[in-house]
Protein backbone atom coordinates (compact mmCIF):
# COMPACT_ATOMS: atom_id res chain seq x y z
CA UNK A 1 0.00 0.00 0.00
CA UNK A 2 1.82 3.56 -1.22
CA UNK A 3 0.16 6.67 -0.61
CA UNK A 4 0.61 9.90 -3.33
CA UNK A 5 0.04 13.18 -3.02
CA UNK A 6 -0.69 14.37 -6.53
CA UNK A 7 -1.07 18.17 -8.10
CA UNK A 8 -2.34 18.39 -11.69
CA UNK A 9 -1.92 21.94 -13.26
CA UNK A 10 -3.76 23.05 -16.72
CA UNK A 11 -7.43 23.64 -17.23
CA UNK A 12 -8.36 21.16 -14.75
CA UNK A 13 -11.01 23.33 -13.06
CA UNK A 14 -14.61 23.83 -14.33
CA UNK A 15 -14.37 20.97 -17.01
CA UNK A 16 -15.31 17.71 -14.56
CA UNK A 17 -12.09 17.21 -13.69
CA UNK A 18 -13.15 16.08 -10.03
CA UNK A 19 -15.82 14.06 -11.05
CA UNK A 20 -13.83 12.37 -13.46
CA UNK A 21 -11.23 12.06 -11.24
CA UNK A 22 -13.25 10.21 -8.27
CA UNK A 23 -15.09 8.13 -11.23
CA UNK A 24 -11.36 6.81 -12.09
CA UNK A 25 -10.46 6.28 -9.10
CA UNK A 26 -13.53 4.08 -8.04
CA UNK A 27 -13.45 2.31 -11.44
CA UNK A 28 -9.37 1.34 -10.49
CA UNK A 29 -10.33 0.71 -6.49
CA UNK A 30 -8.23 3.21 -4.60
CA UNK A 31 -8.97 5.54 -2.06
CA UNK A 32 -8.29 9.56 -0.79
CA UNK A 33 -9.94 12.61 -2.10
CA UNK A 34 -9.80 15.11 -4.70
CA UNK A 35 -10.18 19.02 -4.11
CA UNK A 36 -9.78 22.50 -6.35
CA UNK A 37 -6.57 24.81 -5.37
CA UNK A 38 -6.86 28.21 -5.13
CA UNK A 39 -4.42 28.71 -7.74
CA UNK A 40 -6.52 26.72 -10.32
CA UNK A 41 -4.67 23.29 -9.55
CA UNK A 42 -6.23 20.09 -8.81
CA UNK A 43 -4.98 18.67 -5.69
CA UNK A 44 -5.30 14.46 -4.99
CA UNK A 45 -4.16 12.34 -2.16
CA UNK A 46 -4.68 8.80 -3.40
CA UNK A 47 -4.04 5.28 -1.68
CA UNK A 48 -3.35 2.19 -3.10
CA UNK A 49 -1.43 -0.59 -4.94
CA UNK A 50 1.49 0.66 -6.56
CA UNK A 51 0.37 -0.80 -10.02
CA UNK A 52 -3.37 0.77 -9.45
CA UNK A 53 -1.72 4.01 -8.84
CA UNK A 54 0.56 4.17 -11.73
CA UNK A 55 -2.11 3.63 -13.95
CA UNK A 56 -4.35 6.35 -11.99
CA UNK A 57 -1.26 8.76 -12.32
CA UNK A 58 -1.22 8.08 -16.21
CA UNK A 59 -5.06 9.28 -16.34
CA UNK A 60 -4.01 12.13 -14.61
CA UNK A 61 -2.50 12.99 -17.19
CA UNK A 62 -5.15 12.94 -19.54
CA UNK A 63 -8.13 13.73 -17.02
CA UNK A 64 -11.46 14.71 -17.94
CA UNK A 65 -12.46 14.88 -21.84
CA UNK A 66 -12.59 19.22 -21.15
CA UNK A 67 -9.87 19.06 -19.31
CA UNK A 68 -5.89 20.43 -20.62
CA UNK A 69 -3.20 18.97 -18.32
CA UNK A 70 -0.12 20.66 -18.78
CA UNK A 71 1.55 18.89 -15.59
CA UNK A 72 1.17 16.49 -13.25
CA UNK A 73 3.74 16.17 -9.67
CA UNK A 74 3.87 13.15 -7.93
CA UNK A 75 5.32 12.88 -4.11
CA UNK A 76 5.40 9.56 -2.40
CA UNK A 77 3.50 10.77 1.41
CA UNK A 78 2.60 8.96 5.07
CA UNK A 79 -0.35 6.43 4.36
CA UNK A 80 -3.67 8.32 6.37
CA UNK A 81 -5.96 5.06 5.55
CA UNK A 82 -8.43 6.17 3.47
CA UNK A 83 -11.81 4.00 3.31
CA UNK A 84 -13.27 5.61 -0.04
CA UNK A 85 -12.46 8.18 -2.75
CA UNK A 86 -14.11 11.49 -2.17
CA UNK A 87 -14.54 15.30 -3.66
CA UNK A 88 -13.42 17.98 -1.09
Amino acid sequence: MLHFNIRIEGKVQAVWFRVSTKEEADRIGLSGFVRNEHDGSVYVEIEGERGKLEAFVKWCHIGSEQSEVIKVSVHEGEIVGFRSFNIA
